[in-house]
């Protein structure tokens, strides 16, 4: 199985809406967090099977019970991770991103 990169402003993403979401419900933001990872498991096992995003090499798989998406990219020896977007705020505000070195 590839490893999975996060683009360091991805983790960011999440971060932000796990906090948020804490605040709202104690508990709330872990739930989010969980159903993160059982997104990116879901792209570990297949990423090919997940619908290309305007670019066609950037994939997209939803995030289940939250409106939240993960934009990937298959590389050639890992997942990386470009976003996790909030499905209402700014549209393709991450689209400039390019995996790091």
């Amino acid at each position: 199985m590839k490893p999975v990169i996060f683009h360091r402003d991805a983790e960011a993403d999440l971060e932000i809406g796990v906090a948020w979401y804490e605040k709202q419900r104690v508990g709330l933001g872990a739930d989010l967090r969980e159903k993160v990872e059982d997104a990116v498991e879901r792209i570990l096992d297949n990423p090919a099977k997940h619908l290309r995003y305007k670019r066609k090499d950037i994939r997209k798989c939803r995030v289940k019970r939250f409106p939240y998406t993960i934009y990937f990219l298959e590389l050639e020896d890992a997942i990386w991770i470009a976003a996790v977007a909030h499905d209402k705020r700014k549209p393709d505000y991450w689209a400039t991103r390019e995996p790091e070195d």
